[in-house]
């Protein structure tokens, strides 16, 4: 896909937490810190919401999909799909998103779904509880990695990766403010490589 001057590539968020990540993904486009991209669409499922928030204030379409409301995943999938496609999305970013993309998604988005995973692959994988678990492990450094979507769990290809150090006695609630720092700078530099790419 290759970017015109005049065209930014469309971005949806999907987010089933509160949405940290995906709030400050947001206030940093708002901010103009995305060159070629905009954020078209948000679909998330927990309320309260920051990232809710933050999408009405930036005037980006906000969508509540609750996975529960559906018969089975397919058809949950299927309207995510046919949401995406409705608003013109070209990539699709996962922000705390829970849920195993299955073949819906991954048909009609083959290498244009992104995701974000607390830990520097291979280790701490197909887990929501990455961080404590390297700090269970005793690891002194763990990190962020951002990654294509395939089929297979918390695999496909890396994008970016960013180390974060362990200090002597860290918790979950002192090292997790890192996390969420260098969250917000991988995810700007990924959409910043998939911009790039894009446009080759």
């Amino acid at each position: 896909m290759h970017i015109d001057q005049k065209q930014k590539l469309k971005w949806a968020i999907l987010t089933t937490g509160w949405g940290r990540n995906a709030k400050d993904t947001i206030l940093a486009y708002q901010e103009g810190l995305l060159q070629n991209s905009s954020i078209n669409l948000l679909i998330y499922q927990s309320e309260p919401s920051g990232a809710h928030e933050a999408a009405q204030l930036a005037g980006i379409p906000a969508i509540r999909l609750v996975k529960k409301n559906f018969v089975d995943t397919i058809s949950y999938q299927q309207k995510l799909v046919a949401l995406l496609k409705e608003h013109h999305i070209d990539y699709v970013f996962l922000l705390s998103y829970k849920y195993i993309v299955r073949k819906p998604l991954l048909d009609n988005y083959p290498n244009r779904i992104i995701n974000i995973h607390p830990s520097l692959f291979p280790s701490f994988l197909a887990t929501t509880t990455a961080i404590q678990e390297a700090l269970d492990f005793g690891v002194k450094i763990s990190g962020i990695t951002t990654h294509i979507i395939d089929d297979k769990i918390d695999e496909g290809t890396i994008l970016c990766q960013e180390p974060i150090r362990f200090d002597e006695g860290e918790t979950f609630e002192t090292v997790y403010p890192k996390f969420a720092m260098m969250g917000k700078k991988i995810i700007l530099d990924t959409i910043q490589l998939i911009e790039k790419k894009s446009n080759t």
